[in-house]
């Protein structure tokens, strides 16, 4: 204990200098007013965690139990997980020569209130938590404080727990490569290159295996633009490996291992995984897809919670579990986990999507809370983004773009043409986007690949949220003025934006106008685009603004997800799903020909032709 005592008071000294970190509000991590922090260990209160090794099955996740006393307990006594274990200053550099290091040196990776399986705690002083954790590059431990969350004053630390092996490959996430017979894998690991190489171990049924290398990234502090996710809020990633496995048979399914090959020889394998090769561009094939944004990330164990923020999440990932059999590709279009510079927190999401991101591509797109952040060339100068600045974005995820630090791409999945849009840089006519977007949707042969849908973050069509109306726009200001022409000239069927968190759909729709008065089966053309807000995945929901247009035709306050599913080139059914039930709430079909397309409708056609 005395040199417990010792390790604390000598790192107190730094806490007259230090600045307050920006709370995001909506991260739970943020709430932690670790500037305040202080030193005040008792010798009778204590913290012991069981047990001391995890993983001994090679499971990357596993419940521990906690034991802690206080003398002087308190309703807002709370408990925090910090990883690695030891906190100590020693380990966090400052941010610049004329700030300091943090007492705690960084934020917990998870919290909860001491009391919260506990009711008699104030009473008695002791009580009991379990908590989920999951391998994450390094041993773990846990800290009692009084004082809540915005006075912590350190009481107890416990015992130090691990992961049997630490540095262990985790958490594999498939998405489609430049090429549609590519497949990418890209999964987290604590080995460098100079001490393991990486690899996948895969092929298909029946057939010997093949080892494709892994190329490796990294980053730190310095990759990063600003705080928290240069100071509290950074946590070593690790190394983020991605392998490209070619020249696959179409709906093929392949077996696969992610690995590496240590220095003596040996190999560190992971569990078996498998996927199924997408199908060939234009494949006449029923082809099922999911679609949301904003979902987040929410802890099972109850952690992190507060202003019932992400508790949707939870539910939209069991009912994509659920359901996988029957999904082929999945698109998280923008506000991936939140951790707004809370680096920990892409662990917890990519360890909570596992099970769909390693079964099918899983794709995303750009959102404020991965990219914005002030002078860094993003369009909006907010700082949503909690000082990452997309680097975590475009590191632990691939996306067949040809520079992922402008995070616009194409991508091909058997009937469908998928153009998604970076909203974080400027996407107007005039720009290098504006250009990709246009060639993305007019290079594509709808005889083969009728169904065109166009992805982005915010919204760039219609939405009835209460912010977009009190500004007046519908919209995101500036967002459809420059692509509408574009959307009807290349006859785009659907777009589907997340950013505002809830549903709503529109009528097939140009200029404000509904184009076509159906609602639930379509023949023929659809002489506009339908747009979607899908983003409902999980964060705290946005209210509707009192107004009826003619232009919404159906609006939900819940979560939920987007799932196209392509019978053929003639059928395509839209449904909404909630994620409390999985059941379909909104639904329409489309059915058409060839010829429907090249039909003109409003503004899809020169003015002028040949025969005229």
């Amino acid at each position: 204990m005395r040199k417990l005592r010792f390790f604390f008071l000598a790192i107190t000294a730094v806490l007259a200098t230090l600045q307050e970190v920006r709370s995001h509000g909506d991260q739970p991590l943020s709430n932690i007013a670790v500037h305040k922090a202080v030193f005040a260990l008792h010798d009778h209160a204590y913290v012991k965690a069981s047990p001391t090794i995890l993983g001994l099955k090679g499971q990357y996740s596993e419940w521990v139990t906690l034991d802690f006393s206080s003398p002087n307990p308190s309703v807002d006594d709370w408990i925090g997980v910090f990883s690695p274990a030891n906190f100590s200053a020693s380990t966090c550099p400052p941010e610049t020569p004329s700030t300091s290091a943090p007492f705690l040196c960084s934020a917990p990776i998870k919290y909860q209130y001491a009391n919260y399986t506990s009711p008699r705690y104030k009473d008695t002083g002791k009580g009991f938590l379990k908590l989920q954790l999951i391998n994450q590059r390094s041993d773990f431990s846990f800290a009692l404080f009084s004082g809540g969350l915005s006075n912590p004053k350190l009481v107890a630390v416990s015992n130090k727990i691990a992961f049997k092996n630490p540095k262990a490959p985790v958490y594999p996430r498939l998405a489609q490569g430049k090429l549609w017979n590519e497949m990418t894998v890209t999964w987290t690991s604590g080995y460098d290159i100079t001490e393991a190489t990486p690899f996948v171990e895969w092929g298909s049924k029946g057939e010997e295996l093949v080892r494709s290398p892994a190329g490796t990234l990294n980053f730190d502090r310095n990759s990063l633009c600003g705080a928290p996710a240069r100071t509290v809020g950074w946590r070593d990633p690790g190394f983020i490996h991605t392998a490209f496995l070619k020249e696959l048979w179409p709906n093929t399914v392949y077996t696969y291992k992610v690995g590496h090959r240590l220095s003596n020889g040996s190999s560190i394998l992971s569990q078996e995984y498998q996927f199924r090769a997408s199908p060939y561009p234009g494949q006449n094939s029923v082809q099922r897809v999911v679609i949301f944004g904003d979902m987040g990330k929410d802890e099972a164990d109850g952690s992190n919670e507060y202003n019932n923020f992400q508790r949707g999440s939870l539910n939209t990932t069991k009912q994509l579990i659920q359901d996988l059999k029957n999904i082929d590709i999945v698109f998280h279009i923008g506000d991936i986990c939140y951790a707004n510079g809370y680096i920990s927190q892409w662990d917890q999401f990519t360890a909570q999507v596992e099970p769909i991101a390693s079964a099918v591509p899983y794709m995303i797109a750009s959102g404020n809370h991965e990219r914005d952040w002030p002078g860094t060339g993003s369009f909006y100068g907010t700082t949503d983004s909690g000082g990452e600045c997309g680097v975590l974005a475009q590191t632990m995820f691939y996306v067949p773009a040809e520079n992922r630090a402008k995070f616009w791409y194409s991508t091909d999945y058997g009937m469908f043409r998928f153009c998604i849009a970076d909203t974080e840089h400027d996407w107007r006519e005039g720009t290098e986007q504006y250009k990709f977007i246009e060639n993305c949707l007019a290079s594509v042969d709808r005889q083969k690949q009728p169904w065109l849908i166009f992805l982005a973050h915010r919204v760039l069509g219609y939405s009835s949220a209460s912010f977009y109306v009190a500004e007046g726009s519908f919209e995101e200001p500036m967002g459809r003025e420059s692509l509408q022409k574009l959307w009807q000239k290349y006859k785009v069927d659907i777009a589907v934006y997340g950013h505002v968190h809830n549903y709503e759909r529109t009528c097939p729709i140009y200029q404000n106008i509904c184009i076509n008065k159906e609602k639930h089966y379509y023949k023929g053309s659809l002489n506009g685009t339908i747009h979607v807000v899908a983003g409902g995945g999980g964060a705290s929901l946005a209210t509707f603004a009192p107004v009826q247009t003619k232009w919404s035709i159906v609006k939900d306050y819940d979560y939920g997800f987007v799932k196209l599913t392509a019978f053929d080139r003639s059928n395509l059914l839209f449904e909404y799903k909630k994620s409390r039930d999985g059941k379909v709430y909104d639904s329409f079909r489309i059915s058409r020909d060839y010829r429907d397309i090249l039909a003109c409708a409003v503004d899809s056609c020169p003015s002028t032709t040949l025969a005229s």
